[in-house]
């Protein structure tokens, strides 16, 4: 059976050229195969090999092929070198799309179709782009119109499902997704998305099982492979979250958050976190964002504070006695009142400044104002961080950095999985860009 295979994939691959029918045989091949991606990639190396400068048909073959492989970019500078025809068009398309590229790859599409794609394969893929883009009437419209489907088949509940989810009914969108996926088992986008759902919802264990389905078979599914090492890593299993990474590093050693993703885990692999010392981080940290205004002090001591922009106990505890006293009508008996206000919470002038900068960095000041909407419009997916603290800021919906300093400490920390390493962090990529998070009211 698998020799069988083998010699199935090798006939198509000695092909000059390919179609979407060879494109769907090869998967068929290589899904009755083990190491199903191993043997795409080592195919794929050997056309490229072949072909080191591919035209027409070989650039159209060697284009499905890095599309195969979650090579998307690539796919499209080789497609561009092929012959004019549907299949090229349909398979840019698709690489589009992945590149969430959706306004161009509904064109594609269209062009596949009038160049003579049969089947409802593109007015699907229609829908799907559409709905990705945002453009959810039309898409709805779209998959009203769409004949020779029926209304119950994977690919039409799939479809139901995604504009669903796209406007906000998750749980109608699940029971979509679960619906497909009983019809169609391998309708592997589908499978994705129901997979996603549970792993938002924290059905880890369904989540992992599905996303499993993605990936065994071809061709490679690098997000369902991103997402397995995500919860493998939030489980501690760091060499079972390296795997996934590498599988998609070996089709694609390029893959900007595959190569993020894994340095991040084989990084886990020797850091020490202690429980303890975070909560007791935290706990400190809340103290030391305390405003100076929440406590009773006389109307010299508070004016000299403001004057001197110490805003909250933070701002105190890296601030001396000499500096205090060096400072206008600030005297004795203004000192005892801020001493003994930061006795009461365990604290005392200077700590900072004694302990390092642990303690200090707890309380960094908060700009007055940011002006600069080119720096809040930044995408965080062009920003690095680790699995942990990206993956909850994926599930709080948050995409730029205008969104992310809306938030508060507590809003972040409220977050599953989330903890005071995670906060740190995100602090330290704000701090880069001159911003911080928002102050509890």
């Amino acid at each position: 059976m698998e020799q069988s295979s083998l010699d199935g994939v090798t006939a198509i691959c000695a092909k000059e050229t390919w179609t979407l029918e060879d494109y769907n045989q090869i998967l068929r091949e290589l899904s009755a195969t083990s190491d199903a991606a191993g043997k795409c990639r080592a195919a794929l190396g050997e056309m490229e090999g072949a072909n080191p400068e591919p035209k027409g048909g070989s650039a159209l073959k060697i284009g499905i092929g890095r599309y195969m492989a979650c090579r998307f970019a690539d796919a499209l500078d080789a497609l561009a070198q092929a012959t004019d025809n549907k299949d090229r068009h349909y398979f840019q398309a698709l690489s589009l799309l992945q590149l969430r590229q959706y306004d161009k790859a509904v064109a594609e599409f269209e062009r596949a179709r009038d160049r003579g794609m049969e089947g409802p394969a593109c007015d699907l893929r229609i829908v799907e782009a559409l709905a990705l883009g945002g453009k959810l009437d039309e898409a709805e419209k779209a998959l009203g119109k769409i004949k020779g489907v029926p209304a119950n088949s994977a690919d039409m509940l799939y479809l139901g499902g995604l504009i669903a989810e796209l406007r906000g009914f998750s749980d109608k969108a699940a029971e979509s997704y679960v619906k497909a996926h009983e019809k169609d088992p391998t309708h592997v986008t589908a499978t994705f998305r129901l997979a996603y759902h549970y792993d938002l919802h924290g059905n880890e264990a369904e989540a992992m099982e599905l996303y499993r389905q993605c990936v065994a078979h071809p061709p490679v599914h690098a997000n369902a492979l991103l997402n397995m090492a995500v919860l493998h890593e939030d489980a501690g299993e760091y060499d079972k979250a390296s795997q996934c990474l590498r599988r998609i590093l070996l089709t694609n050693p390029s893959h900007p958050r595959a190569r993020l993703f894994l340095k991040d885990a084989e990084a886990s692999k020797t850091m020490y976190y202690d429980e303890d010392q975070a909560r007791r981080l935290a706990k400190r940290n809340a103290v030391l964002d305390i405003p100076v205004t929440d406590f009773e002090l006389s109307v010299r001591a508070r004016n000299c504070l403001k004057k001197m922009n110490i805003r909250n106990l933070g701002d105190l505890v890296k601030t001396t006695e000499q500096d205090l006293l060096a400072y206008k009508n600030f005297g004795e008996t203004s000192l005892k009142e801020i001493k003994d206000m930061l006795t009461a919470k365990g604290l005392r002038l200077g700590q900072a400044l004694e302990e390092g900068s642990d303690l200090a960095d707890l309380a960094e000041p908060h700009p007055a104002s940011v002006s600069n909407d080119g720096v809040l419009a930044t995408a965080l997916d062009h920003i690095e961080f680790s699995i942990r603290a990206r993956r909850a800021l994926e599930s709080l919906q948050i995409t730029t950095l205008g969104e992310l300093i809306a938030k508060t400490d507590a809003d972040l920390l409220g977050c599953k999985n989330f903890g005071q390493t995670s906060l740190n962090e995100v602090r330290q990529r704000l701090a880069e860009y001159g911003l911080s998070l928002r102050e509890a009211n």
